[in-house]
């Protein structure tokens, strides 16, 4: 069974790291079209129509087919390790699966709406949107790593830490684009 579980886990880990490039990716191209629609025509509608091709391509062909694999592997690892369960680390990190799941799901909803040429949020809110992914990421694999030796309380500092890092390297990025829009 070593061989077997082996490669459901790599299946597992590929697929979770195809659909985190997809969730990282995606609130940036939300950006750029946020951002398209306030170009002048025709700029507006030729980056639009590019933007949305590209933002339904990765979407459909990456990251929703991503999402759905690597919960089979994960359930199928479940199945073949069901002890897991009953460990605290494990629902932690389905809590945060979950937490992932609601934030996939709000990013599909973005995704629509922009198909619909709605555009509801700000480019400054889905700069910021855009780092739960990451926040996520660092929850997830930090825990599975260091299981029942995670340190909650430098876990939380340390999440709470990277959270103000990502602020702070938005803000500075805020105000270099302020000084040169090219950037």
């Amino acid at each position: 069974m070593g061989e077997y579980y082996n490669y459901i886990k790599s299946l597992h880990l590929i697929f979770v790291i195809t659909w985190f490039a997809g969730l990282f990716y995606i609130p940036r191209l939300f950006i750029y079209h946020i951002e398209a629609w306030r170009k002048e025509s025709p700029e507006k509608e030729i980056l639009s129509k590019q933007l949305k091709l590209m933002t339904k391509r990765l979407w459909y062909i990456i990251t929703w087919p991503s999402a759905v694999l690597s919960t089979i592997f994960a359930i199928w690892l479940l199945i073949l390790m069901p002890a897991w369960l009953q460990q605290p680390w494990m629902h932690v990190k389905l809590t945060f699966v979950l937490v992932l799941f609601i934030y996939h799901v709000k990013n599909h909803q973005i995704f629509k709406q922009l198909q619909r040429d709605e555009v509801k949020y700000s480019s400054k809110f889905m700069r910021i949107w855009n780092e739960g992914a990451t926040l996520i990421l660092f929850a997830v694999v930090f825990l599975v790593i260091l299981k029942s030796t995670f340190n909650w309380i430098f876990g939380v500092v340390g999440i709470i830490v990277l959270g103000i890092l990502l602020m702070l390297g938005i803000k500075l990025y805020k105000s270099i684009q302020d000084k040169n829009p090219e950037a």
